[in-house]
């Protein structure tokens, strides 16, 4: 696919009203309900191989009978970026969350990613505009506020906070690298070399250190971990990353870094439907401020 020029004022104002960013915000908002139906019954980068695997196995020949164009001269750039924004980001949250941090708590973390790719946009030639900074101050106060009734510090272990942090700073630098050098590819191919690479990274690191095996006997196979397993290949790694990527070719990486603002409180509504986690008036509140935050970020002046 072909390099094209980057996105005008009306494109990407269109992008934003569309459902598209809406449905990226369901699906990327339920990766911490998967993790929370499938971790107990896998170690989080044995779970990581079996999703990148499932996503080539179901990609790989799809790409090959659609003869689905390869990128040349990107697949490098393509490959690094996916290090970051797939594997980098998703051990991080995966085994912060196995090792008892609270999703709350690894989402406020992780929500501050808006704010680390605004003061960083100077690096791709993006400018930031002092109403989408007050958005993002608004923003990361409607998540704190979300998740301030469900943090719980109690057994918080150091390794759990450095793995989300790291996880904050892979997937930020993944943003901006793949805006910067690789924004326009197939989805279809760009997606099979990003988890192949992916999977390169995480397959060792399972061996080592979880003794992850041929026969996967660390893994129990129940119907709720292969519904938690087909979900995030087919929905998250698939579906939420296409999206993702689509957003990140047509509009500005602060504009859509800016809905990850609207993760945790999604995140905390689907929770309480189908855990019957509450959330009290001041979740409700910060809801409504992340949402401001997001609408004074993607707005564009008349």
């Amino acid at each position: 696919m072909t390099t094209t020029s980057p996105p005008s004022r009306s494109a990407t104002r269109a992008s934003f009203l569309s459902p598209l960013p809406l449905f990226f915000v369901l699906l990327w908002s339920s990766g911490f309900i998967v993790a929370k139906f499938g971790l107990p019954y896998a170690p989080p980068l044995t779970f990581l191989v079996l999703r990148f695997l499932g996503v080539l196995l179901f990609l790989l020949p799809a790409v090959l009978v659609l003869r689905a164009p390869w990128p040349h001269g990107r697949i490098a750039h393509i490959a690094l970026a996916g290090l970051l924004v797939q594997a980098g980001y998703l051990i991080g949250v995966w085994c912060a969350i196995k090792q008892g941090m609270p999703a709350g708590l690894s989402a406020l973390i992780v929500g501050m990613q808006p704010i680390l790719t605004a003061l960083s946009a100077r690096l791709i030639g993006e400018r930031v505009r002092a109403r989408q900074w007050l958005g993002l101050v608004f923003g990361l106060g409607g998540v704190a506020l979300v998740v301030a009734a469900k943090i719980r510090l109690v057994g918080l272990t150091t390794p759990a906070i450095l793995l989300c942090v790291m996880a904050l700073l892979s997937i930020t630098a993944g943003t901006l690298y793949q805006k910067r050098y690789c924004a326009q590819f197939d989805l279809r191919t760009g997606t099979v070399i990003q988890f192949s690479a992916s999977l390169l990274l995480v397959l060792p690191l399972a061996i080592w250190l979880e003794g992850l095996g041929l026969d996967f006997a660390a893994v129990q196979w129940t119907p709720r971990f292969v519904a938690a397993l087909l979900w995030s290949v087919l929905g998250l790694s698939i579906g939420a990353i296409f999206l993702l990527f689509a957003l990140i070719r047509r509009s500005h990486a602060t504009e859509v870094t800016s809905l990850m603002y609207l993760t945790p409180p999604t995140t905390a509504i689907m929770a309480w439907l189908m855990f019957g986690e509450a959330f009290n008036s001041l979740g409700i509140l910060g809801m409504g401020l992340a949402v401001t935050g997001v609408i004074f970020v993607v707005k564009k002046p008349n």
